[in-house]
């Protein structure tokens, strides 16, 4: 029950906040509609993201095989896709990650914690490159000091996320500090501690792996510059000026950010409400018309969702395996919940795990 109302909660916050956004945009749309759009600019964009997640599943694969794990790259493909669909359509707890977890570990037995760990470092690796993509963005630019007090504090914050990052690397590839007093504490803290376990079992099954890493790294990266620029030519084919590539690099990491937060349908709401007002906000050079950000952020939605169609392509072909998966997810998330520190210790389980959306 507790479950269903956090869901009904998370789902509600993204339906006020799309409800405020579409009411206020309804006179620009108007305009918008009556004017003539560059589709083969669309298009590209959309290229370009659907290369963007190509990649990030290639991550995925290579994270894996560093561990001499048996998968193959159809393998990659067919979870990452399968997860991209399910970060979209999924309206209760079942995220994409949990459920690659959750499948690749039934089909690695033997070693179920490094099959989980691999997931686990895949979003990591993504998110923190998300937050030094951004940070650059912040540091050139000298937001920071904006004289927008909600954009220097937006900044900032970025800032600060980045170097506690930095420092929590620093910390998790000291032998000493993953197998210490202090990190048996923290996989006892109630409700959080198993996901600290996990998080502590990953980095020491990838320390010994650090190219790895430096690799992914690297491919994240890329991920965002792609995924960056395919915005931008989305803003390209919608009709009216727009910022600069140079711009949209402060204002999609940015906005990126807000929709890792953990909303349904990967931060719907949340990342369309920061678009908006960076669009608006941040020193471009043109006069952007009303509503441009709103309705870029509109035009990525439709393009992920024209990506998810490859997943929903996959799940067609394993319909039944994918139902029994999510199912084992679900119960997962909720054994997660009621997870004692003692049962988190079991490290060979990928039950405990909570997949992020």
């Amino acid at each position: 029950m507790k479950r269903l109302l956090i869901t009904l909660l998370k789902i509600g916050i993204s339906v006020a906040l799309l409800t405020y956004l579409v009411h206020d945009a309804l006179g620009p749309l108007e305009t918008l509609q009556a004017q003539e759009k560059d589709w083969g600019m669309m298009a590209l964009g959309t290229l370009l993201c659907f290369v963007a997640v190509v990649i990030c599943n290639l991550r995925w694969y290579l994270l894996v095989r560093a561990l001499d794990l048996p998968f193959r790259m159809r393998d990659a493909f067919r979870l990452g896709f399968l997860g991209y669909m399910l970060n979209f359509f999924s309206l209760g707890s079942v995220g994409g990650d949990l459920f690659k977890a959750i499948f690749i570990a039934r089909e690695q037995p033997g070693r179920r914690a490094e099959a989980v760990a691999t997931v686990v470092i895949d979003r990591l690796v993504g998110l923190y490159a998300l937050f030094l993509v951004a940070s650059a963005a912040v540091l050139i630019t000298g937001l920071a000091s904006s004289p927008v007090v909600r954009i220097a504090q937006i900044s900032r914050l970025t800032l600060f996320g980045t170097a506690i990052g930095a420092v929590c690397i620093a910390l998790l590839l000291i032998p000493g500090f993953t197998h210490g007093k202090l990190s048996q504490r923290l996989t006892r803290i109630p409700r959080v501690g198993h996901i600290l376990k996990r998080l502590l079992d990953s980095i020491r099954i990838y320390r010994r792996k650090l190219w790895v890493l430096v690799v992914t790294g690297a491919m994240s990266l890329g991920v965002h510059a792609l995924s960056t620029t395919g915005i931008y030519l989305l803003s390209r084919g919608l009709p009216g000026p727009d910022p600069s590539l140079a711009s949209h690099f402060i204002i999609v990491p940015l906005a990126m950010l807000a929709g890792a937060l953990p909303l349904p349908l990967s931060g719907l709401g949340a990342m369309e409400a920061v678009m908006d007002y960076l669009y608006q906000q941040i020193p471009s050079g043109v006069a952007v018309a009303e509503k441009s950000g709103l309705f870029v952020s509109f035009a990525y939605r439709v393009a992920t969702i024209l990506i998810a169609i490859v997943g929903f392509c996959y799940y067609l072909a394993n319909r039944a395996m994918v139902r029994k998966v999510v199912a084992e997810s679900e119960q997962a998330e909720e054994g997660a919940d009621d997870a004692t520190p003692a049962a988190s210790s079991q490290a060979d389980s990928p039950d405990t795990l909570v997949g992020a959306k």
